[in-house]
């Protein structure tokens, strides 16, 4: 028998297999976790005896354009191996209860997502019976388009070559059933209604990067509670949605516990990925994400296909959608975007610095008095590299209800209250309230010293914290692109070059991706006007800005940022 897991990890670890640093790193643990499943106190086992039905049964499972049984690849050997392989020592039950798989465009994902279903309907231990199965997506639409063309369309291919199969096993519109144990797989949307009898299996999350928040997840979740090995599969390629809780809450997860700052035994990651958007022009670095590239049947039509999407992308002008797509790198949905997501990801530090005693510039954005204002803090690091540091706080109005604006606004608002990160009026109306405004400035400022360097505001709707302020140096910023076009500029160019550091806020984080830039001849502005999204934090930070950035004035090449345009 030959382990597959093993060889593949020691054959990335050994340099043998390109891969980007995720898939390195996802070996290594695996190599790791052999070396402690060698110790009592490591709960875990790995028995690639385990795997050998499953991945038989997958190489059976004929494609349904061709008829034709298809090979696994090493790497989706190894996938299988991980999770069929690694059990519990006590229980013998699997040891992954959630995975997240992640590669660009035909990359192999449809054959483990409807192998894992089928194999675990027809042929799953635990439970004998009742093993609910669910393909989910976002949309009814999607969740149909995995069950009907991926799932059913494998069974259906199953069952013309099988009268076995066929006898025990029954094909209706919306869901499959194996009739002796009473099981079943049925595509899962949060438009389906009553989700409160599932128990479920397996819950297989398609094409997550399109979920704007984590309703199905916590769907799934949260019916697991009776399961002896439940597993949740997040399976997906990149995307656009960078507020999204894939990118903000799974993504930034799974690069913690591969990167082992933080322990997770019962999840498992792999991501398939670019390293670096410049990676993209070397073509010897497309297996990065592409890993059937290193399938010889398969790679010569691959490449092919890659060059053509590429080339037509850029002589378009277009080239996000495909770095998106076809080499799994998160973009912003527009090229307007202030900021790119993973240059902003770049500048993120896991502790801030210790800004007692430091200078700091303010900058507070008013919104309407029933939404949300911000206060952001810009402070110089007074290093060799003249780097910055931001961070934010936001003012919640809850005119309608702090219920409705959390679920209108997709921001768990209360929940960010609780970490610091916001204030929720206390008003009765619901509106600001702008001495919690005030307070909040003063009392930061007291606690940690700071030396104020000046509050910069937009006009609008700001009198009173003017007068109550008024012992800090003032400065007016206009909103319009001959004031802020400098600032801009030079707050994308800081970013780029890392030099503007900040701590995850997720508020700031959230209208970081959701700001868009507007161009006036050669003047920039964020877009105000078009943009519906939470944008106040940056708002106010580039108002802050406006002054922060002649803090370095005499070792700052002024023209180099002032005339290019950094637009990304």
């Amino acid at each position: 028998m030959i382990d597959y897991a093993t060889l593949y990890a020691k054959q990335v670890t050994d340099g043998e297999i390109i891969a980007c640093k995720k898939v390195r790193q996802a070996c290594e643990r695996h190599l790791n976790d052999l070396q402690r499943s060698k110790s009592d106190e490591f709960p875990y086992e790995y028995t690639p005896q385990k795997t050998e039905k499953v991945i038989k049964f997958l190489e059976m499972l004929p494609d349904v354009s061709t008829g034709k049984p298809t090979k696994l690849a090493l790497f989706q050997k190894f996938i299988v191996g991980s999770l069929y392989g690694w059990r519990d020592k006590e229980t013998g039950y699997r040891r992954f209860t959630k995975a997240y798989i992640s590669m660009a465009r035909k990359g192999g994902k449809s054959i483990l997502v409807a192998g894992i279903a089928l194999y675990e309907l027809l042929f799953g231990e635990a439970p004998k019976f009742d093993r609910q199965i669910y393909a989910t997506a976002n949309s009814r639409e999607q969740a149909g388009t995995v069950f009907e063309k991926m799932i059913k369309a494998q069974l259906n291919k199953i069952r013309e070559q099988s009268p076995a199969i066929r006898k025990i096993t029954k094909v209706k519109n919306n869901e499959i059933l194996h009739t002796s144990s009473n099981s079943l797989i049925k595509a899962l949307s949060r438009d389906t209604k009553n989700h409160d009898s599932l128990n479920v299996l397996i819950g297989i999350l398609d094409e997550y990067h399109t979920a704007s928040n984590t309703q199905m997840m916590e769907v799934l979740e949260s019916s697991q509670g009776q399961q002896d090995q439940g597993l949740i599969i997040i399976i997906s390629t990149a995307g656009f949605q960078l507020n999204g809780p894939m990118y903000s809450i799974e993504y930034p997860y799974v690069t913690d516990i591969l990167s082992g700052r933080k322990e997770n035994d019962n999840y498992f990651a792999i991501v398939y990925e670019m390293d670096d958007e410049e990676e993209v022009s070397d073509e010897s670095l497309w297996i990065k994400s592409n890993p059937l590239l290193g399938v010889d049947s398969i790679s010569k039509k691959f490449y092919k296909y890659l060059r053509r999407k590429l080339k037509e992308a850029q002589d378009k002008n277009d080239i996000n959608p495909t770095l998106v797509k076809n080499f799994n790198i998160w973009k912003s949905a527009s090229s307007e975007s202030l900021i790119n997501g993973e240059d902003w990801k770049r500048c993120a530090v896991e502790e801030p610095p210790d800004i007692r005693g430091k200078e700091v510039y303010v900058g507070i954005d008013m919104s309407r008095v029933d939404d949300l204002t911000a206060v952001s803090w810009i402070y110089p690091l007074n290093d060799k590299e003249e780097r910055y540091f931001i961070d934010s706080h936001s003012f919640v109005g809850t005119k309608y209800g702090l219920d409705n604006k959390i679920q209108r606004d997709k921001i768990d608002y209360r929940k960010l209250a609780e970490e610091g990160f916001c204030t929720i009026t206390d008003k009765k109306s619901g509106t600001i309230n702008q001495k919690q405004i005030i307070e909040y400035i003063q009392n930061h400022v007291n606690e940690n010293d700071l030396i104020v360097k000046a509050i910069l505001f937009d006009p609008h709707n700001i009198q009173l914290l003017l007068n109550e302020l008024e012992d800090f140096t003032q400065i007016e910023v206009g909103q319009k692109a001959t004031q802020l076009s400098r600032p801009t500029k030079n707050f994308q160019y800081l970013v780029y070059d890392k030099k503007m550091l900040h701590a995850n806020n997720p508020l700031l984080t959230i209208a970081v991706n959701n700001a868009l830039t507007v161009h006036i001849n050669d003047l920039i502005r964020i877009d105000k006007d078009k943009n519906r999204e939470k944008i106040d934090p940056i708002a106010a930070a580039i108002t802050a800005h406006y002054e922060a950035m002649h803090h370095y004035t005499d070792n700052v090449d002024q023209d180099y940022y002032a005339n290019y345009n950094f637009s990304l």
